[in-house]
Parts: C-alpha cells; structure tokens; sequence
C-alpha cells in the first residue's frame, strides 16, 4: 500500500504526513478499513460463542455463514454505520470539512492498530496459548484501545473533534460507546 497509493513513502512519512500535503486518502482509508475489519474479525471469530439460530438458517445459493462469516459481516456492518453515523453527525453540525480531516486521522490511527492485530492474529493462531486466558488480556487490550483513541481524538493537533464540549460529549456517547455495546450485544449474546 505505501509503494503504490502513498507514492513510496515510508512508514514514518505516511504516519507524520499532514493533511493538506496528503493524496489519495480515500483509497488509503478503504485499504486500511478493510485490513483492520478482517483482521478483527479473524480474531474475534473464535470467541463467538454460537451464530445465531436466524443468521445460521438463512442459506444463500446454498452457503451457510460460520462464525468467520458471521463476525466479518457485523464487523463490517458496524464500521459501515459507524462511518456514517459519524458524517451525518459532522454534516448536521455543520463542520463537513472536518469530517474529511476526521478520517484522515483515523486512518493512520486504525493503519497503526492493524498492525497490533494482525501481531496478535499471528500471536493467537501460531503460538500455544491458553485462549481463556487470552479473552481477558484482549478484553484489557480492546479496552485500553479504546479509551486511547478517545483520548487522541480529544487531543489531536488536527482538532478532528468538533469545537463544542457537548458536540464532543455527543460525539463520544452516541458514535463511540453506543455501537460497541451494539457489537458487542450482537457478537456475544
């Protein structure tokens, strides 16, 4: 991805980059949602504890999902309504332009956890590990994750948040909290 969308630049390069002297966001955005929802859910796929009874009778040309399917596909569905619950949300307040510097700070934030997950896929697949014990350091990891990207979105030198303390309040309530409890309901229970 970086030799061919990012025009050869380097990890640094792309991670440091600035928005205005950046090209090819969206295609950066996509491969990097893309990896990141993948990867999530071949991690978390394993924990599922069953597909659910109406998910696992719906049969398409014959084809059945499997926990794999049924992950990827709310993983999907979820960054897919996250996504635009949150440009509405920017297109409601009136700060469009923002929304464009948004995505381009979470990809590079989401670029970054891919890695981490794809370490912890390679990690969980490859090495012997007691997977109970595991759910609870990745219940800790998620949970960490979590509370930092909320953190590097308040604080960013970008400013990807809007200026209002109670837009921000709004934007961490109903697009950040809100749907991982959704995921979570529809992954877990």
């Amino acid at each position: 991805m970086m030799n061919i969308i990012e025009r050869g630049a380097n990890l640094k390069d792309f991670l440091l980059q600035k928005y205005f002297d950046a090209s090819n966001n969206l295609p950066s955005w996509i491969i990097t949602s893309c990896v990141m929802a993948l990867t999530l859910a071949v991690l978390i796929s394993q924990y599922i504890p069953i597909v659910p009874k109406y998910v696992a009778d719906l049969s398409v040309l014959g084809y059945q999902l499997n926990k794999f399917g049924y992950s990827l596909t709310i993983v999907i569905l979820f960054y897919f309504i996250k996504t635009t619950l949150g440009f509405v949300f920017y297109q409601s307040i009136g700060d469009g332009k923002k929304w464009l510097v948004f995505y381009f700070t979470s990809t590079k934030f989401y670029f970054v956890l891919s890695f981490l997950l794809i370490i912890l896929c390679v990690t969980h697949y490859y090495f012997p590990i007691d997977r109970n014990k595991m759910f609870l350091y990745y219940l800790f990891f998620f949970s960490f994750v979590f509370i930092f990207k909320v953190f590097f979105y308040l604080f960013h030198k970008n400013n990807v948040l809007p200026e209002k303390w109670y837009y921000k309040f709004l934007y961490i309530c109903t697009l950040q909290i809100a749907p991982l409890l959704l995921l979570w309901k529809l992954l877990f229970f």
